[in-house]
């Protein structure tokens, strides 16, 4: 039977005031992203106490954001709150708070709801969006990693094509930029944009709005290296950049988007793109959360050895797009793919028993299951294992099956199916809304 201790509650420590004290060993969990969840299902099966901490009261899915700042899905269709995972799991806990700071000395992490205790800590707080250092850039682009990211895209591209019916014709600068879209980064995130915002203008939008001419609208893709999808095969690369051509988007590889100021994008070239809806979408770098000791963190990245425990410091662990674990084939670190973070929640999970029995953890390897991305109807690359390379329908089938099959609850996987049928069968995507805050009269 399990104990509970009486003990006091200090004010300062709200977080723990309705989390009982057991003799069960705690692990406490920052982050409910891909990692975070995959651990909590396998440590909520064992005798151990489970605190999971985020700033948000949902998992997203982050893979089809996109699709959401495209008016393809709603919100609710790939987020799931985290307290599902409450339902008859008496050792699990989730409390929203923001965590502010790591003392690995004493073993608890400092939260906007007060101090927590933990015997284990496990940080999975994920990515955010990284500008290289361009304050600039930060400042003004759109971004891509969040639901709210998402949503204001999604208005700002709406937004943009109500305005444009407002102006005069002498007004052609203006026009143009309310027309135009940059995209900055040609990986999954950047091309799946690219042929989603092309599929609109080809198929929805003229209808939409049949005063203006589309056939000024440009969409335009930027990538400092010289091809598109540069982390996938080079035959991938190419379909991709095939397939986004078919939708008009401009390619302009090898450039950099030096700044982006008054709606005009300088790129490295010197040459200027006129735009109010530029998306980063070039790179992320790892959620870091102070606290940790000298040397833990490289990179933006968290320094993991092969069990996920975070260097120098014995009680506290990192998986997923935070953690840096290094090996031969990937001498920069894993790549920050939701794979590789659920592959690490599951063993650690596994390790963590070990480690309380007394026994040896197993080294993490990653089993690489292959990477893809979908640019439009019918249209995807799929690097699968042993060099199999897919394309057109097949490879979108093969995107379509297992973004599907990875989304939580089967309301949710029917809701997503639904819309992909429905916007396949009418080219209809009816979640064009434009969300604003409420503005006094």
């Amino acid at each position: 039977m399990q104990t509970v201790l009486e003990v006091p509650i200090k004010k300062s420590d709200k977080i723990n005031e309705r989390i009982p004290k057991t003799n069960k060993p705690r692990v406490v969990i920052i982050g409910g992203g891909f990692a975070g969840i995959e651990l909590v299902r396998h440590l909520t099966k064992q005798d151990v106490q489970v605190v999971m901490v985020d700033k948000s009261n949902h998992h997203t899915f982050i893979p089809l954001l996109y699709q959401v700042a495209t008016a393809g899905l709603s919100p609710g269709d790939i987020s799931s709150p985290l307290r599902e995972f409450l339902q008859e799991k008496e050792n699990f806990h989730f409390r929203m708070a923001k965590v502010l700071n790591i003392l690995p000395d004493a073993k608890k992490i400092e939260t906007t709801l007060g101090m927590l205790d933990y015997d284990y800590l496990v940080i999975a707080s994920g990515a955010t969006t990284n500008f290289f250092g361009n304050k600039q850039l930060q400042q003004n682009a759109l971004k891509l990693r969040e639901m709210s990211d998402a949503i204001e895209l999604r208005t700002r591209l709406i937004t943009n094509f109500e305005e444009a019916l407002q102006l005069y014709d002498e007004e052609q600068d203006e026009l143009e930029k309310h027309m135009n879209v940059v995209i900055v980064g040609a990986g999954p995130t950047g091309v799946e944009l690219a042929g989603a915002i092309g599929e609109l203008k080809d198929h929805v939008l003229p209808k939409d709005y049949p005063e203006l001419d589309f056939s000024k609208m440009h969409i335009h893709l930027i990538e400092g290296q010289d091809k598109v999808l540069p982390t996938m095969s080079p035959q991938s690369g190419n379909r991709a950049a095939r397939y986004v051509q078919q939708f008009g988007v401009d390619l302009h590889l090898g450039k950099l988007v030096k700044s982006y100021e008054n709606g005009v994008a300088t790129l490295s070239d010197g040459s200027e793109i006129k735009t109010n809806c530029l998306i980063w979408a070039a790179g992320v770098k790892g959620r870091v959360i102070p606290g940790l000791r000298e040397g833990a963190v490289d990179r933006g990245r968290i320094i993991v050895d092969e069990y996920n425990r975070v260097q120098q410091h014995e009680y506290v662990f990192a998986i997923g797009d935070v953690a840096m674990q290094k090996d031969k084939k990937y001498p920069n670190g894993l790549p920050q793919l939701a794979p590789v973070g659920i592959q690490q929640a599951k063993l650690l999970a596994e390790n963590l028993m070990k480690i309380l029995d007394g026994n040896s953890p197993k080294p993490f390897q990653y089993l690489d299951k292959g990477s893809m991305a979908t640019i439009g109807r019918n249209k995807a690359v799929v690097d699968a294992p042993l060099g199999v390379r897919l394309g057109g329908f097949i490879g979108w089938f093969v995107w379509m099956f297992v973004h599907l099959f990875s989304i939580i609850g089967i309301r949710r996987k029917l809701l997503v199916f639904s819309n992909w049928v429905w916007n396949y069968l009418t080219y209809n995507r009816g979640n064009r809304l434009i969300i604003n805050k409420d503005v006094d009269d």
